[in-house]
């Protein structure tokens, strides 16, 4: 795989360059990465961690983690693998549905949270949303405890705005997630806008919760400016590609929401920011989420050797 020996290089240095999927069905169908189609889950992962140092788990996001799945991604993997992990979408004040939680959480709930199709952080009892970040940590215990938990992934919504209230819920989740470290990615312009840029950057440092760089498309209300920064121990970047065509359409599944082929030039302008990063933060985590056919692995190869490169 192009960029193969430049990847485990940069991993040397502290920048560890993967992407943010190793199941998408379009990458399996491509047929340009793994040796088969036909591969069980299993292998895939193995032979993902023999070209890769990191990846990023996105189905955490959809479902809770199961703590013997986490054993079995530790099992599958070489001693020095890393897996991101996005946090679940109730953690993170996404739109929930009562199904995809825990069992007894919820028959737990109140009948009129029951019968609800989402449900908000906002809706629970605080001490049951305790319980499920307790529960999350829980699961994640095997990977920590193997050295390969990298950052749990905090994505809010577009919806949550800098504000009191966020500041505050963003404080209370980085208590419950204190003995991992946490990365946090904001889909909402005005908390890198010029008035609010300092303060929001300046809170994350406070609450060592690292500052989530992206490059992305520009000029929508979710669009967050390709600022470098670090505020944390770890440092990260993900790639969403620049499709504007797709970035907030609806009804569209997420491979086809960031189906975006990185030029060599547009991969190259994040070149230096990543060489900052580094000489700021001990690690530095670079996820291309372009999962698109064979899109994001081809990307995160080019940029390693860039990145090797300028060295």
């Amino acid at each position: 795989m192009t960029g193969e020996g430049a990847l485990s290089r940069l991993a040397e240095r502290g920048v560890f360059v993967g992407t943010c999927s190793w199941t998408d069905p379009t990458l399996v169908e491509a047929g340009t990465f793994y040796p088969s189609r036909e591969m069980a889950p299993a292998d895939r992962l193995a032979y993902y961690a023999g070209q890769f140092p990191i990846v990023e788990v996105d189905a955490t996001y959809y479902a809770p983690p199961a703590e013997r799945t986490a054993g079995l991604w530790v099992e599958r993997t070489p001693p020095d693998f890393t897996f991101d992990v996005k946090a679940f979408r109730l953690l993170t004040q996404h739109p929930t549905p009562p199904r995809t939680l825990w069992k007894d959480v919820a028959a737990a709930l109140p009948d009129e949270l029951k019968a609800k199709k989402n449900l908000y952080a906002r809706d629970l009892p605080r001490e049951l949303l305790a319980e499920a970040f307790g529960r999350f940590v829980s699961a994640l215990l095997p990977l920590h405890s193997a050295g390969k938990l990298g950052v749990v992934l905090f994505q809010l919504p577009p919806y949550v705005v800098p504000s009191r209230g966020s500041y505050g819920y963003l404080s209370w989740a980085a208590e419950r997630l204190a003995e991992y470290r946490v990365a946090v990615e904001f889909r909402q312009q005005r908390w890198m806008d010029e008035a609010h840029r300092e303060p929001t950057l300046a809170f994350l440092e406070e609450h060592r919760l690292a500052y989530v760089c992206v490059d992305e498309p520009q000029g929508f209300r979710s669009s967050v400016p390709p600022v470098a920064a670090a505020t944390a121990p770890v440092a990260e970047v993900r790639f969403h590609g620049r499709n504007a065509d797709t970035w907030e359409a609806p009804g569209i599944g997420a491979a086809e929401r960031f189906r975006y082929d990185y030029p060599a030039a547009e991969l190259q302008e994040w070149v230096p920011h990543i060489r900052s990063l580094a000489e700021q933060a001990p690690r530095v985590h670079v996820l291309m989420n372009n999962c698109y056919a064979d899109y994001g692995v081809r990307n995160a190869g080019l940029l390693a050797e860039l990145l090797e490169a300028a060295w």
